[in-house]
């Protein structure tokens, strides 16, 4: 007999994160394309209800993170809200949400790969998009320690970059706070619609929540990476948006193909956006490594229990990571990036993820009686439905077919095969 620790199963994952690393994955997944790419669509909608659909988004983020934390602490396993939805509210309510996710992310996936190909060579962006997915996807394969420490480069290199445009932007005589309230407001409606955009920029804590088995400690350590990489991102997202309205206005900022380019641009310093562009591109790497991340992992959670193909469970025995769920995520995003021009997902990967979210709100309603208890998941809840239906309309029936339709036809399908095998859905 001997004392040392016993080696992880064949099908477990390593512990190996810490709250640092935790918070890094948080922070490379929310300080990600969304900001260089939100903007623009959220104060066409908004006009200048711009701050206020941001404050109504981070509202609804912090509710989620609230639940996804006291979840996470009670379930530390890979996989999320599948799993949270699964153990608290039933069989299908789990698989809507790993649906939701897995679907609605690898669209984003495909778009954050062509949005660094249009930042890094315009006339080539599907081949660069396709070649930036196989170095992720290599980086993933060779274990979570290594994709911590890249994402811990690229955010510095974002965070550096958003401070600059910031300084730039309200150190500027051309700088003018009343740019703030200019323009004509979007109403009730468009500030939604602009809080459902921006959801966009600020569901990258769930990458923390799905890697629930590599992290150590994780009932102290994802609240408080989630918390931390929250509060980080939200008081970022602020004083950029501040900064481009400042020198922009509204109108202009609805208008604009590259807003955080412009801003600095208009403030007198146009040798800036060169690097603007480079930060906005390494920021999309960043946000596509955290996302493959987090739907490998829920691709894995759902293979275990047989509602994806059982092989993509497998764990490598030298890395420690689901490398045939990586390899298979990585082709499917690697195909939709070379044929398809979908960085106009970002509404439809909303609807996704505010599906997602609604089943943890959900299934943490359920955790403890009494209204103060409750309050958190209901406000999120209900904000997380609100700003579903009130994204661009295309974004919602695409949303409802594929997310809903597509998704309850397929476990429908499942669970008559699985009964005609003899077996409750095929496990």
């Amino acid at each position: 007999m001997t004392d040392a620790p016993a080696e992880p199963a064949p099908s477990a994952l390593r512990r190996t994160l810490g709250t640092g690393d935790a918070v890094v994955v948080g922070l490379g997944a929310m300080l990600g394309a969304g900001i260089f790419a939100a903007l623009a669509p959220a104060a066409r909608a908004a006009g200048s209800g711009l701050l206020l659909g941001l404050a109504v988004a981070a509202v609804v983020a912090y509710c989620n993170a609230g639940s996804s934390a006291r979840l996470a602490a009670l379930y530390p396993a890979s996989g999320g809200t599948y799993v949270y939805g699964r153990e608290r509210l039933g069989e299908f309510w789990g698989y809507l949400a790993g649906w939701a996710f897995v679907v609605g992310k690898t669209a984003s996936c495909a778009a954050m790969a062509l949005t660094v190909g249009a930042y890094v060579w315009p006339g080539q962006a599907h081949a660069v998009a396709v070649a930036a997915v196989v170095l992720v996807t290599a980086v993933d394969y060779g274990g979570v320690q290594k994709s911590a420490w890249v994402t811990r480069v690229i955010v510095g290199v974002v965070l550096a970059v958003l401070a600059s445009v910031v300084v730039v932007c309200l150190t500027s005589g051309d700088a003018d706070p009343g740019r703030l309230h200019e323009g004509v407001p979007g109403g009730a409606g468009g500030v939604l619609q602009a809080a459902g955009l921006l959801f966009f920029a600020f569901a990258g804590y769930a990458r923390i929540a799905t890697l629930g088995e590599e992290v150590r400690d994780p009932a102290r350590t994802i609240p408080r990476a989630v918390r931390v990489s929250l509060a980080v991102t939200l008081a970022a997202y602020v004083a950029v948006a501040v900064a481009v309205l400042s020198v922009l206005g509204a109108q202009s900022l609805g208008v604009s193909v590259a807003p955080l380019a412009d801003a600095v641009r208009a403030a007198g310093v146009p040798g800036l956006a060169p690097v603007v562009r480079v930060g906005a591109a390494v920021a999309a790497l960043g946000s596509l490594l955290a996302l493959l991340l987090g739907v490998s992992r829920t691709t894995l959670a759902m293979a275990r229990d047989r509602h994806l193909p059982g092989p993509l469970a497998a764990v490598h025995p030298r890395f420690h990571v689901p490398h045939r769920a990586a390899l298979a995520v990585g082709g499917v995003v690697a195909v939709l990036a070379a044929v398809v021009d979908v960085r106009g997902a970002v509404g439809f990967s909303s609807f996704g993820v505010l599906t997602y979210y609604a089943v943890a709100n959900a299934s943490a309603w359920t955790l403890r009686p009494g209204i103060a208890a409750r309050m958190v998941p209901a406000v999120g809840l209900a904000g997380c439905l609100a700003l579903a239906f009130s994204l661009p309309w295309t974004s919602v029936a695409v949303g409802a077919a594929v997310v809903l339709g597509a998704g309850v036809v397929v476990y429908g399908v499942r669970n008559v095969w699985g009964r005609r095998r003899g077996g409750p859905g095929g496990r």
